[in-house]
């Protein structure tokens, strides 16, 4: 039972490559380039590019299961030809804000594809991950021991990767969880105020939190090298979370049996962005 795993080096992609290996299952992850992938030498690596399904031939042959990346260009080619090669179950990294509209030409196409397949098919809905705090603020801690925060008092749940992908790799090997689309969270909802706090408490040091603008926040994101789209939606999340924080899912424990990883933990576990 071949699985393959695309997007195999990404925040989550890896971690799904690892935890198959450490469940004993055959792992293909397809990269872009084979030659600078950093793939555990357990997995078969195959090179392939999901904007260019014609180069996906050698990764779907065989495949009986896929771990599938979004790219909402080429989806629904994607998946027939996922088809066509015998893959009969889909895992989709889609995201929850799909279930508020927010990003209809992004992840609902994919999960649409993979819907209208007749394949078995899970979705794993992350909402904010953890990760985004290394853009967010890795740079001013790590040179001035300090997080410059819009909208401190805005709550949110952030997710570990880690967690997103033990999720996808439940899913992937397990019966039960097909036709199921799994919202992911962190196990609480903080205030930006308490998660620079964890990140402080993860990593060892005191960073104090300075509150400033939405303007002054978006050019410290784009002078960070985040593209003023993605710092606009990253900051309208926090301006929405004001009122409405999302929801803590209890999925992870669900469908895990252990508890989501808090920030303080996530922050441990990525000291070295931090210093």
């Amino acid at each position: 039972m071949t699985i393959l795993v695309t997007g195999a080096t990404g925040n989550v992609g890896r971690h799904v490559v690892a935890g198959l290996l450490a469940a004993g299952a055959p792992v293909r992850a397809l990269t872009r380039d084979r030659a600078a992938a950093k793939i555990p030498s357990a997995a078969e690596v195959v090179e392939g590019d999901l904007d260019r399904p014609s180069t996906l031939t050698e990764a779907l042959t065989g495949a009986e299961r896929m771990y599938l990346f979004p790219a909402p260009d080429t989806a629904r080619e994607i998946v027939a030809m996922a088809k066509a090669a015998g893959v009969h179950r889909i895992v989709v990294l889609s995201s929850d804000s799909v279930t508020d509209g927010d990003d209809p030409d992004f992840h609902a196409p994919v999960e649409a594809a993979v819907e209208e397949s007749g394949l078995e098919w899970t979705h794993v809905r992350p909402g904010e991950f953890a990760v985004n705090k290394i853009d967010f603020w890795g740079r001013s801690i790590r040179a001035e021991g300090l997080a410059r925060v819009a909208y401190p008092d805005a709550r949110g749940a952030p997710a570990h990767e880690a967690d997103v992908a033990a999720v996808a790799v439940a899913a992937l090997l397990e019966d039960g969880h097909a036709g199921r689309a799994y919202g992911v969270s962190g196990p609480e909802l903080l205030t930006q105020r308490e998660q620079v706090r964890a990140i402080g408490q993860g990593i060892g040091r005191e960073i104090e939190c300075v509150e400033v603008s939405r303007e002054q926040a978006r050019k410290d994101l784009v002078g960070q090298g985040v593209p003023g789209f993605a710092a606009d939606h990253m900051l309208g999340f926090l301006a929405r979370w004001m009122d409405r924080p999302p929801r803590v899912h209890p999925t992870v424990t669900e469908v895990t049996g252990r508890p989501a990883r808090g920030l303080a933990e996530w922050a441990t576990d990525h000291a070295p962005d931090f210093r």
